[in-house]
C-alpha cells in the first residue's frame, strides 16, 4: 500500500493525510472545459454606422471597397502570445524570488491552498512546487491536511519562522501579486508588436475614423505617418479635432494591429517595476475566469491555447498627457513604503500610442522635455534609472504623437523637428467639410438640419481672419438645446436660435 503521507513521487507533503487517491476519467471533464472556454470567446463584430438605415444600391467601387474592409479586418495581425512556462528557469526567477511572493501572500491572505496560490502566482503549481516543499522542508511552511485529490489541493500554513521570513520579504519590497516577468522576456515580447512598419491601406485606416467627417488629404497625409510608426507633429488652430486624429490613430491600431501582450510587472536588477495599469490597458483576455475556472485542481493546464498568465492581452492603449506633464512623469516612480518601482507613462504606452496633448503648455519648458526624448525617438530605447543609481534600457516602441496650437518654429529648433518625421497640419474645415460635421452633429442631437441656418452662421460669424473650427457646431448646437429646454421650447433650429447661441459661444456683444 502507499504511505498515505507520500503523494506518487515520493514527496512527504503532510503529516495526516487521508491515505488513497482515488482515481478518475479527467477526459470528460477537460473536454467539457475545453469546449466551454472555445464558447465563452467573443466574436468580434462591429455593426456598420448605418445599419439602421434603408439599404441602398452599392457601386461597382463602392462593393471593393467594402470587400477590402472585411478582408482587412479578417486579417488583423495576430500578436503571438508568450507561452506558459515549463520550468521554473522559463519564468526568469529563482526559487528564493518565487518562495518570496508565496511567503508574503500566506501571510497576508492565512492559510491558502496550494491552487489558490499558483492561481495568484499566475503560474502552474508544477511549477511552484518544487518552492512550496523548499519552504516546507526550510520550516517556513507546513501542511496540517490535504484533500486526496493532489498536492495542489493541500493547505499550506505558515510557521512562526515562517513570519520571520516573510517580514524579512517584506523589507526587501512589498509587492504582492501575479509573479513577475523577466527583462529579456518583455523586450522579446515588445519586438512581436512593435507599431514601427505596419500595414496600412487607406480603407482600413477611413473604417477607423468613420465617426469623423476627415478629408481624403489628411487620411493621405496620415497613411504614410502610420505605416513608418515613426513620431507624429500635430499642429494647426484649437478646435480641428488634432486630439480625435490621434486617437483615432490609435483605433486603426487596435483594429488592425491586433491586441497586444504586456505583463504584471517586470524584475530587473533585483528590483520589481508594476506595468499593467486597468486605467489605461483595456484587457480582452477575461483574465479572471481564466484564472478561476481553467485551472485543474492538480495545477495542470486545461486552456487550449496554454498562454503565460503574467501577461494579460489588452487593447494597444492610447494614453494621453497634457498640460500636468512633468520630466518626473517620464522616470521610474519609487514608492518608498511598497519598496517597488511604477513603469512612466511613455513605456505603459508601449506598442500602442502616446499622446502629448497642448505641447508646450506644459509646466517645463518644451525644451528641456524635447530633449529628453532626443535619443528615444532616435534610437527605439529608452534608458531608466534605478535609485541605487544602476540603469536598464527598454523598448521605446510607440507611435508617439505631439500636438500643439502654437507654432512649431517657435517651439522648437530645426535639430528637434527633423527627427519628428512626419509634421502634420491640421486645417480649419471647408465650408464643404463643415456642413458635412454640421449635419452629422443634428443627427447626433436628433434636431432637423437647417440649411438657412447654417448659411445665416458661414456668412455672419466667420471671416478670413476668423476661421471656424470643427468643434463649433457640436458646441452651438449644445448651447442651443440648453436655451430650448431653459425656455421649456422644442428643441428646433432657427436664425434667431443660431444667433443667440452664436453671441454666447462667441462673445459677441
Amino acid at each position: 500500500m502507499t504511505d498515505s503521507k507520500s503523494h506518487q513521487d515520493g514527496t512527504n507533503w503532510e503529516e495526516n493525510s487521508s491515505s488513497g487517491n482515488p482515481s478518475f476519467d479527467e477526459s470528460d471533464l477537460y473536454s467539457k472545459i475545453i469546449e466551454e472556454s472555445q464558447r465563452s470567446i467573443p466574436i468580434e463584430s462591429r455593426p456598420s454606422e448605418f445599419q439602421n438605415q434603408k439599404e441602398t444600391i452599392l457601386t461597382d467601387d463602392q462593393k471593393v471597397n467594402q470587400a477590402q474592409e472585411t478582408l482587412y479586418s479578417a486579417n488583423a495581425k495576430r500578436i503571438p502570445a508568450p507561452q506558459e512556462p515549463v520550468t521554473l528557469q522559463d519564468t526568469g526567477l529563482s526559487i528564493m524570488d518565487v518562495g518570496d511572493l508565496i511567503l508574503k501572500l500566506i501571510y497576508l491572505r492565512g492559510n491558502l491552498k496550494g491552487q489558490v496560490i499558483a492561481r495568484e502566482l499566475r503560474l502552474p503549481f508544477t511549477l511552484i512546487r518544487e518552492t512550496l516543499i523548499f519552504l516546507r522542508d526550510e520550516k517556513c511552511l507546513q501542511v496540517p491536511k490535504g484533500d486526496t485529490i493532489g498536492p495542489a489541493s493541500y493547505q499550506f500554513t505558515m510557521t512562526d519562522y515562517g513570519r520571520n521570513r516573510a517580514h524579512e520579504a517584506f523589507e526587501r519590497n512589498r509587492y504582492v501579486g501575479p509573479a513577475p516577468v523577466s527583462l529579456p522576456d518583455y523586450v522579446k515580447q515588445c519586438n512581436l508588436q512593435k507599431v514601427s512598419g505596419m500595414d496600412c491601406r487607406e480603407v482600413a485606416l477611413k473604417q477607423a475614423f468613420a465617426d469623423l467627417i476627415i478629408s481624403d488629404d489628411l487620411i493621405n497625409e496620415l497613411g504614410p505617418a502610420v505605416c513608418s510608426g515613426k513620431s507624429i507633429f500635430l499642429y494647426g488652430p484649437p478646435g480641428n479635432g488634432k486630439s480625435r486624429v490621434a486617437k483615432g490613430l490609435g483605433k486603426f491600431l487596435s483594429m488592425h494591429g491586433g491586441d497586444i501582450y504586456i505583463p504584471y510587472a517586470l524584475q530587473t536588477e533585483g528590483t520589481i517595476v508594476t506595468l499593467f495599469d486597468p486605467v489605461l490597458h483595456h484587457p480582452t483576455d477575461n483574465q479572471d475566469q481564466i484564472s478561476n475556472e481553467a485551472k485543474h485542481p492538480q495545477g495542470i493546464s486545461m486552456r487550449s491555447d496554454s498562454h503565460d498568465t503574467r501577461w494579460r492581452r489588452i487593447q494597444r492603449p492610447v494614453v494621453v498627457t497634457g498640460g500636468e506633464l512633468t520630466l518626473d512623469m517620464l522616470d521610474l516612480r519609487f514608492n518608498e513604503a511598497s519598496k517597488f518601482y511604477t513603469a512612466p507613462l511613455h513605456i505603459k504606452a508601449n506598442c500602442g500610442v502616446f499622446l502629448i496633448d497642448d505641447f508646450g503648455r506644459q509646466i517645463v519648458s518644451p525644451k528641456d522635455l524635447l530633449n529628453r526624448w532626443i535619443l528615444p525617438l532616435e534610437e527605439r530605447i529608452d534608458y531608466l534609472s534605478l535609485i541605487s543609481g544602476k540603469k536598464f534600457s527598454v523598448p521605446f516602441e510607440q507611435m508617439t504623437i505631439f500636438s500643439t496650437n502654437l507654432d512649431p518654429k517657435e517651439l522648437v529648433d530645426d535639430a528637434f523637428l527633423r527627427r519628428i518625421r512626419h509634421k502634420i497640419e491640421i486645417q480649419a474645415p471647408t465650408r464643404e467639410v463643415f456642413t458635412k460635421i454640421f449635419k452629422m452633429n443634428c443627427v447626433e442631437k436628433r434636431v432637423e438640419f437647417n440649411l438657412d441656418c447654417l448659411d445665416y452662421l458661414l456668412d455672419n460669424c466667420y471671416s478670413p481672419q476668423t476661421l471656424p473650427k470643427s468643434s463649433d457646431p457640436r458646441d452651438l448646437l449644445e448651447i442651443a438645446e440648453s436655451i430650448c429646454r431653459f425656455k421649456n421650447e422644442p428643441f428646433v433650429l432657427t436664425e434667431e436660435l443660431i444667433e443667440e447661441s452664436t453671441k454666447r459661444h462667441f462673445c459677441i456683444s
